[in-house]
């Protein structure tokens, strides 16, 4: 998964990190809630989690703006705090975080409560992709085949990962560097043109258009977005 970390303080940020990257997931850190607030306006992850007490936007202030905004008002948020008084507790809950967990950790804990919290969205690390089957769209990860209306779509493999990575997150906004990172494995410097190059190219291989029932959103500045259309539109 790519998870985006608020965390000031040097040794928690080292322990939550290790427990996530022996995991297998990408840990993004932030050390001031505004620069977190300023990443998400033009990058996605799979999951924020979020100190109480930072510098700039505290942890609770962060939650609220996230909260606030329509495209990521579904995304799970995971509390780690040495608070523990209950009236903190419940604030975080009553406004929208999905758990709160006290320091210290147990990693083990710590990690499945993530997975529950994530459950609903699919994320980078998915060692187990199933065959997925999406209105006339079929796609196998093991063989990687694709087929629209029982017809075979010629994809390299890159492109049905692209592809399938999109299906599996219908709906959800997706930025250049989340796609790098979890389609290609690369970092966010990398140059966001070969996302668009291979967008193109699988927006026209998998006939990825309104007279179909599906539309790939580009948004200007931030990446894309796969979505179901209510009807499909007449010829």
């Amino acid at each position: 998964m790519r998870v985006a970390l608020l965390e000031d303080g040097r040794i928690d940020a080292e322990v939550l990190m290790n427990c996530l990257t022996h995991a297998g997931h990408t840990v993004h850190l932030f050390t001031n809630g505004t620069d977190l607030t300023t990443e998400l306006r033009h990058e996605s992850f799979d999951i924020l989690i979020l100190d109480l007490n930072t510098p700039g936007m505290n942890g609770l202030q962060v939650l609220q703006w996230v909260k606030g905004q329509s495209n990521l008002q579904a995304l799970p948020i995971l509390f780690v705090t040495a608070e523990e008084r209950e009236s903190n507790v419940v604030e975080a809950l009553t406004h929208g975080a999905d758990d709160y967990l006290v320091k210290p950790i147990r990693c083990a804990e710590f990690l499945a409560r993530i997975q529950v919290a994530v459950r609903r969205t699919s994320s980078c690390a998915n060692p187990t992709r199933n065959a997925l089957h999406v209105e006339g769209w079929d796609f196998d990860p093991h063989s990687k085949r694709a087929h629209f209306q029982n017809s075979e779509i010629l994809l390299s493999s890159k492109e049905f990962d692209l592809a399938y990575f999109l299906f599996s997150n219908l709906g959800r906004l997706l930025s250049r560097g989340h796609l790098l990172e979890c389609v290609w494995g690369m970092s966010v410097s990398v140059p966001t043109r070969t996302v668009d190059t291979h967008i193109s190219k699988v927006r026209t291989q998998c006939h990825l258009f309104p007279e179909n029932g599906v539309r790939l959103v580009s948004i200007y500045g931030y990446g894309y977005r796969l979505e179901l259309t209510q009807h499909k539109e007449a010829n």
